[in-house]
């Protein structure tokens, strides 16, 4: 769980870079479009992006930008196999893994997806950018990264769950060792006790002084 947590963040801190820079991706998306020939439709889909990066992409700038994105997503679908293997989960965070590899499937239909609040990348975007072309492209990484976050919360508490009656049940089943020698401890102190009151009773008797036997009583006078 740890690796993954640790996977998770290093993708997040990738995507914060990624967002620093959306109005480059949206620029490099338009030039390559154009490229294309393909102004009409909306860009739907990952493997859209792909396609145009490698067969209308002739900018290094846009070439990495749109090589960042398709980078993001592959490590985000590799992620969520490793997180099926960590955890086999229940039907919460199955749901949201199955969410996940949808939206992360590269022919998956994007275009009626948005990221809402506290997500601002649809607001970053024009009226028309956002209804008719990258309103969700620019969607899928934050609602994915979202629903990995959740995973996440989700499986540690239920790993909590599932830990902290088996504590308690450890705490009531621990042997009583540790009281064990307690109680010998306390037999061996009544026993040294009596030793020594024994001990003490033959010392008395030993060394007790004799005492003087007391004259008969006479009465006052001569005698």
């Amino acid at each position: 769980m740890n690796e993954v947590v640790e996977t998770l963040r290093k993708i997040e801190e990738k995507y914060k870079l990624f967002q620093q820079q959306q109005f480059t991706f949206i620029r490099a998306l338009e030039r390559t479009r154009e490229e294309a020939h393909d102004m009409i439709r909306p860009v739907s889909s990952i493997v859209q992006v792909q396609c145009y990066k490698d067969h209308h992409c002739y900018n290094s700038t846009d070439r990495r930008i749109l090589n960042m994105f398709i980078s993001i997503c592959n490590e985000l679908r590799c992620l969520c196999q490793r997180m099926e293997t960590v955890h086999a989960g229940d039907s919460v965070t199955k749901g949201l893994l199955e969410k996940c590899k949808v939206l992360l499937n590269d022919s998956n239909d994007l275009t009626a997806l948005r990221a809402t609040y506290p997500h601002g990348v649809v607001n970053h975007l024009s009226l028309e950018e956002a209804r008719h072309r990258y309103g969700g492209v620019v969607s899928v990484l934050p609602i994915v990264l979202d629903s990995m976050r959740e995973w996440v919360t989700h499986s540690k508490l239920k790993v909590l769950y599932i830990v902290s009656p088996g504590c308690a049940r450890c705490k009531k089943e621990t042997p009583t060792s540790p009281e064990a020698p307690a109680a010998l401890i306390s037999t061996n102190n009544e026993n040294t006790v009596k030793l020594q009151e024994k001990d003490f009773k033959k010392f008395m008797a030993a060394n007790q002084r004799p005492q003087k036997k007391k004259a008969p009583w006479r009465p006052p006078g001569k005698h």
